[in-house]
C-alpha cells in the first residue's frame, strides 16, 4: 500500500477533522474532479476516485478508527474500501452525491426542493437613480417610475378565463414536481425538479384570461417616491419592501432594490465619511498669513492662514464632512490642501519689491529706500518689505 496517499492528505484536512469538515472538503474535490465535469480526463477521474475512497473510509466511524490504527493495511484483506467497487454510497454518501449531481446537472436533491404548490416569495426588482454630490451628503427624495405587476382584476389572479378554473397538470399529477433518473458511474441517480409543463404549480390553465393572457397579473407604470438617506455613497442600494414582483400561490411580493449613483463634483472628492479638496492661496497670504474663504458643502467658511504656510499644507475643517448613515448627527471632516499660487506675470513695482525682498533674505540689502526715508521724516510708521510686497501683489 506504499503507493496510496494518506486519506487526510487527500482531503486536505487534519486528523481531528469532524464530519462537517470532511464532507465540505470532499464536496469541493468531488465537484472539481467529477468525470462528468472533466470528460475524458483520466487524471481528474483518478483524483475523483482517490477523494471518494478517502471520504468513504473517514466518514465511517468504524472504518476511520481502523484506518487511524492500522493505516491502509486495515483494508488489504477485503476491508470494503480497498477497491472502487467496494464503496458504500448509502447514508451520508447518498446525500452528498444528491447535492453534487443537483449542482452539476441543474436539478436538486430532495433537501433543495420546495413544497409543491406552496407560497413563494416574488422576485426582487432593481432600478437605479442618479443624485448630486450634495444630495448624497444631506439626503433627498426622488420620484422613480417603474413597471409593476398587480393581480389581474378580471380573473383575480387565477389566470383562467372567468367561469373556468385551472385543471390538474397531467404530467406531474398535481404534485408540481417530476422525478428524473440518470445513469452515472455510481448507478442510477434520482433528481427531483419542478414540472416543466406547469412550472411547479401543479395546475394548467386551458382557457386563459384574455386580460392577463393567463399570467394572473397585469403590468402598469407606477411612480414611487424613494427616500435617500443622508450619507449614502455611490453604488449603495436602498431596499423598498414589497415593491417587487408578486409572489406565487399567495406568497409575499419581492422587494425593490434601488441602486444610487452619485455624480462627480467639480471641487470635492469623497472617501468614506471625509471630503477632500484643494484651495489656492496667494504668495503673500502664505508668507504673511491672513484670512481666506474656503468652499465646503455647508457653504463658505473663513479660515486664518498661518504665516509661513507652505504649499501642499493640509488643513482640517472638523465636522464638515459626510454624515454617518446610521447617525446623521455624526459627520466626517473636510480636508483642504492649500496650494500657493506663484504669480505668472508681475508689474515692474511688484518685480522690484520681490527683488528687494530677496536681497533682504540673502543679506545683500543694506540701504533705505527713498520712500522709506520720506515716511520716517513725516513721522509715518515704516512698512516692512513683506507688507509692501503684499500691497503690490494685491494691487
Amino acid at each position: 500500500m506504499a503507493d496510496k496517499r494518506d486519506y487526510y492528505e487527500v482531503l486536505g484536512v487534519d486528523r481531528n477533522a469532524d464530519e462537517n469538515a470532511l464532507k465540505s472538503a470532499y464536496r469541493k474535490l468531488a465537484k472539481k474532479y467529477h468525470p462528468d465535469v472533466n470528460p475524458g480526463d483520466k487524471e481528474a477521474e483518478a483524483k475523483f476516485k482517490e477523494a471518494t475512497e478517502a471520504y468513504t473510509v473517514l466518514s465511517d466511524p468504524d472504518k476511520r478508527r481502523q484506518y487511524d490504527q492500522f493505516g491502509h493495511d486495515a483494508f488489504t484483506n477485503g476491508g470494503g474500501a480497498g477497491g472502487f467497487g467496494g464503496f458504500d454510497f448509502s447514508g451520508n454518501m447518498g446525500d452528498i452525491f444528491g447535492d453534487i449531481f443537483g449542482d452539476l446537472f441543474g436539478g436538486g436533491g430532495s433537501r433543495r426542493t420546495r413544497t409543491p404548490n406552496g407560497p413563494m416569495r416574488g422576485a426582487n426588482l432593481r432600478a437605479r437613480v442618479n443624485i448630486t454630490f450634495e444630495d448624497a451628503v444631506f439626503g433627498t427624495e426622488k420620484d422613480l417610475e417603474i413597471t409593476l405587476k398587480d393581480e389581474c382584476t378580471t380573473c383575480h389572479g387565477t389566470g383562467a378565463k372567468p367561469g373556468t378554473s385551472p385543471v390538474t397538470c397531467p404530467k406531474c399529477k398535481g404534485s408540481g414536481q417530476v422525478v428524473y433518473t440518470q445513469q452515472s458511474m455510481f448507478g442510477m441517480v434520482r433528481n427531483v425538479q419542478p414540472c416543466p409543463d406547469c412550472q411547479g404549480k401543479g395546475t394548467i390553465i386551458k382557457d386563459k384570461c384574455t386580460a392577463c393572457h393567463g399570467t394572473g397579473y397585469t403590468s402598469s407604470r407606477k411612480k414611487i417616491q424613494v427616500a435617500i438617506p443622508a450619507g449614502i455613497d455611490d453604488g449603495q442600494s436602498i431596499r423598498i419592501r414589497e415593491k417587487g414582483e408578486p409572489g406565487l400561490n399567495g406568497g409575499p411580493r419581492g422587494d425593490l432594490l434601488v441602486e444610487v449613483g452619485v455624480m462627480r463634483h467639480p471641487i470635492f472628492q469623497r472617501q468614506d465619511m471625509d471630503i477632500y479638496s484643494t484651495a489656492p492661496i496667494s504668495f503673500a497670504d502664505a508668507a504673511l498669513g491672513g484670512e481666506i474663504t474656503l468652499n465646503t458643502v455647508d457653504g463658505k467658511e473663513t479660515y486664518k492662514v498661518k504665516p509661513g504656510t507652505q504649499t501642499d499644507t493640509r488643513i482640517c475643517l472638523k465636522g464638515h464632512g459626510v454624515p454617518s448613515l446610521r447617525n446623521k448627527n455624526i459627520r466626517g471632516d473636510h480636508y483642504v490642501t492649500l496650494i500657493v499660487q506663484v504669480p505668472t506675470s508681475l508689474s515692474p513695482e511688484a518685480r522690484e519689491a520681490l527683488r528687494r525682498f530677496d536681497e533682504i533674505q540673502t543679506g545683500r540689502f543694506t540701504g533705505v529706500t527713498p520712500e522709506a526715508d520720506g515716511d520716517e521724516k513725516k513721522g509715518k510708521k515704516k512698512k516692512n518689505i513683506l507688507e509692501k510686497i503684499k500691497e503690490t501683489l494685491e494691487d
